[in-house]
Protein backbone atom coordinates (compact mmCIF):
# COMPACT_ATOMS: atom_id res chain seq x y z
CA UNK A 1 0.00 0.00 0.00
CA UNK A 2 1.08 3.97 -0.92
CA UNK A 3 1.98 6.01 1.55
CA UNK A 4 -0.56 9.03 1.44
CA UNK A 5 1.34 11.92 -0.26
CA UNK A 6 -1.76 14.59 1.02
CA UNK A 7 -3.03 14.03 4.69
CA UNK A 8 -5.46 15.77 6.79
CA UNK A 9 -4.62 19.38 8.14
CA UNK A 10 -2.17 19.83 5.25
CA UNK A 11 -2.42 23.14 2.79
CA UNK A 12 -3.21 22.36 -0.66
CA UNK A 13 -3.98 24.36 -4.17
CA UNK A 14 -6.88 23.88 -6.00
CA UNK A 15 -4.64 23.67 -9.72
CA UNK A 16 -7.75 22.22 -12.11
CA UNK A 17 -11.16 21.98 -12.10
CA UNK A 18 -14.03 24.53 -12.03
CA UNK A 19 -12.41 28.44 -12.70
CA UNK A 20 -14.00 29.69 -9.03
CA UNK A 21 -12.15 27.08 -7.36
CA UNK A 22 -8.89 27.26 -9.50
CA UNK A 23 -6.32 28.70 -7.55
CA UNK A 24 -7.73 28.49 -4.37
CA UNK A 25 -5.63 27.50 -1.01
CA UNK A 26 -7.50 25.67 1.98
CA UNK A 27 -6.73 23.31 4.80
CA UNK A 28 -7.70 19.43 3.64
CA UNK A 29 -10.49 18.53 6.41
CA UNK A 30 -10.65 15.05 5.30
CA UNK A 31 -9.64 12.21 3.03
CA UNK A 32 -10.73 9.35 1.39
CA UNK A 33 -8.02 7.42 0.66
CA UNK A 34 -10.30 4.56 -1.24
CA UNK A 35 -11.96 6.95 -3.79
CA UNK A 36 -8.96 8.98 -4.58
CA UNK A 37 -10.88 11.69 -3.40
CA UNK A 38 -10.69 14.65 -0.34
CA UNK A 39 -12.45 17.21 0.99
CA UNK A 40 -10.58 20.73 1.19
CA UNK A 41 -12.21 23.66 3.48
CA UNK A 42 -13.49 26.42 1.29
CA UNK A 43 -13.60 24.72 -1.70
CA UNK A 44 -15.68 23.40 -4.18
CA UNK A 45 -19.00 24.43 -2.24
CA UNK A 46 -22.24 22.86 -2.91
CA UNK A 47 -25.82 23.92 -1.87
CA UNK A 48 -28.45 21.08 -0.45
CA UNK A 49 -31.99 22.02 0.27
CA UNK A 50 -33.10 20.39 3.44
CA UNK A 51 -36.38 19.46 4.57
CA UNK A 52 -37.30 19.96 8.28
CA UNK A 53 -36.84 16.08 9.71
CA UNK A 54 -37.60 15.03 13.19
CA UNK A 55 -35.01 12.01 14.44
CA UNK A 56 -34.66 10.67 17.89
CA UNK A 57 -36.42 13.42 19.47
CA UNK A 58 -34.32 16.40 17.44
CA UNK A 59 -35.45 18.79 14.78
CA UNK A 60 -33.39 19.02 12.35
CA UNK A 61 -33.30 22.91 10.65
CA UNK A 62 -34.90 23.34 7.00
CA UNK A 63 -33.48 25.74 4.61
CA UNK A 64 -30.58 25.89 2.23
CA UNK A 65 -27.22 24.37 3.38
CA UNK A 66 -24.18 24.92 2.60
CA UNK A 67 -20.98 22.27 2.21
CA UNK A 68 -17.69 20.96 0.86
CA UNK A 69 -17.85 18.39 -1.48
CA UNK A 70 -14.85 15.79 -1.97
CA UNK A 71 -12.43 16.45 -5.05
CA UNK A 72 -10.08 14.67 -6.67
CA UNK A 73 -6.56 14.48 -5.58
CA UNK A 74 -5.04 14.80 -8.66
CA UNK A 75 -6.54 18.14 -8.97
CA UNK A 76 -5.06 19.71 -6.06
CA UNK A 77 -1.01 20.44 -5.17
CA UNK A 78 0.60 20.51 -1.94
CA UNK A 79 1.66 23.38 -0.53
CA UNK A 80 5.29 22.99 1.05
CA UNK A 81 5.00 25.23 4.50
CA UNK A 82 8.87 26.04 3.91
CA UNK A 83 8.92 27.98 0.83
CA UNK A 84 5.17 28.31 0.59
CA UNK A 85 5.09 27.37 -3.01
CA UNK A 86 2.32 24.85 -4.48
CA UNK A 87 4.64 21.82 -5.02
CA UNK A 88 5.29 17.99 -6.30
CA UNK A 89 5.72 15.96 -3.49
CA UNK A 90 8.65 12.61 -3.47
CA UNK A 91 8.26 10.15 -0.73
CA UNK A 92 11.92 9.11 0.93
CA UNK A 93 12.72 6.33 3.13
CA UNK A 94 15.38 6.96 5.54
CA UNK A 95 18.13 4.20 6.55
CA UNK A 96 16.29 3.27 9.49
CA UNK A 97 13.20 3.01 7.42
CA UNK A 98 11.20 6.45 8.69
CA UNK A 99 9.20 7.33 5.14
CA UNK A 100 9.21 11.36 5.14
CA UNK A 101 7.41 13.67 2.55
CA UNK A 102 10.02 15.85 0.33
CA UNK A 103 9.35 19.12 -1.26
CA UNK A 104 10.41 18.81 -5.50
CA UNK A 105 11.51 22.72 -5.54
CA UNK A 106 13.10 23.42 -2.46
CA UNK A 107 14.03 19.61 -1.37
CA UNK A 108 13.16 20.38 2.29
CA UNK A 109 11.60 17.73 4.41
CA UNK A 110 7.46 18.34 5.03
CA UNK A 111 6.89 16.14 7.88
Amino acid sequence: MLKQKIRKGDTVEVITGREIDMGKRGEVVKVLPKDGRLVVQGVNIRKKHQRAVQTQGRQLNPGIIEFAAPLNASNVQLVCPKCSKAARVSIVRDEDGTVHRVCKNCGKQID
